[in-house]
C-alpha cells in the first residue's frame, strides 16, 4: 500500500550473570526482578537457578534476559569460567551490612573479567548491587566509599536496593540492559547498516549514560 512501511522488529537475547557470596540476596533480587514477589524463606541456591525476564524495550524491540542465578559458596568459583561462558552482562551483588562481602564482590568481578569478555576484548557491562538497604544501622561510609569502588574495579554503576522492599531493583535492570544495548549496537553496528535496522534508543527518560561510572541519585 503506498505510503506504508512494514515494521521491523527485533529480539535480543542476552544472558546475565548474578553473582555474589552466599547470602547476600541474589535468588531474592532474581525472584523480585522476574516475578514480582519476595519470600522471606530464604533458601541458598545451589549451583545454577535460571531466570527468565522478557522486556518490551520500545516499540520495535524486544529484550529477552537469560539470568543466571549462581551459587556463592567457595566451590562453585572453580566451576565460573563453565558458567560465565557466553555472558554479555553481570549483577555483582554484596550485602550493605556486611562489608566483608563487598570486599568479596571485588573478588568476584576480577574473576568474571579475566573469564568473559565481548568480541571487542572489553569486559563485559556490570553492576554492582548494594543490597540490603531498607535495614537499619546500614554503613554510610561504606555508601560514600561506592563510587570509587566502581572506577577502580571497573563496574558500569551501583544501586542501593532491597529486594524485599522493592527499591531499586526494576532501575538496576533497565541500566544494565541499556548498557547491553549501546555494547551490542557498537559490536553489531555493520550488520544492522547492511541490513537497514538501526536499534532505537530506550525511551527518553532512560537515554544512555556513561558506562562509568553512574550511581543512583537517593
Amino acid at each position: 500500500m503506498a505510503g506504508s512501511s512494514a515494521t521491523l522488529w527485533m529480539e535480543k537475547l542476552f544472558k546475565v550473570l548474578v553473582i555474589g557470596d552466599q547470602g547476600v540476596g541474589k535468588s531474592s533480587i532474581v525472584l523480585r526482578y522476574v516475578n514480582k514477589r519476595f519470600d522471606e524463606r530464604y533458601k541458598a541456591s545451589i549451583g545454577v537457578d535460571f531466570g527468565l525476564k522478557t522486556i518490551e524495550w520500545d516499540r520495535q524491540t524486544v529484550v529477552r534476559l537469560q539470568l543466571w542465578d549462581i551459587a556463592g559458596q567457595e566451590r562453585f568459583k572453580k566451576m565460573s569460567r563453565v558458567y560465565y561462558r557466553g555472558a554479555m552482562g553481570a549483577v555483582v551483588v554484596f550485602d550493605m551490612t556486611n562489608s566483608s562481602t563487598l570486599e568479596a564482590a571485588a573478588e568476584w568481578k576480577q574473576d568474571l573479567d579475566s573469564k568473559v569478555s565481548l568480541d571487542s576484548g572489553r569486559p563485559v557491562p556490570a553492576v554492582l548491587l548494594a543490597n540490603k538497604c531498607d535495614i537499619i544501622g546500614r554503613d554510610r561510609d561504606l555508601v560514600s566509599s561506592l563510587d570509587g569502588f566502581c572506577k577502580d574495579n571497573s563496574f558500569a554503576g551501583w544501586f542501593e536496593t532491597s529486594a524485599k522492599d522493592n527499591i531499586n531493583i526494576d532501575e538496576a535492570g533497565a541500566f544494565l540492559v541499556k548498557q547491553m544495548m549501546l555494547c551490542d549496537t557498537s559490536l553489531s553496528a555493520e550488520e544492522y547498516h547492511r541490513d537497514v535496522i538501526k536499534v532505537s534508543q530506550a525511551p527518553e527518560e532512560s537515554q544512555s549514560q556513561s558506562l562509568c561510572c553512574w550511581s543512583p541519585r537517593l
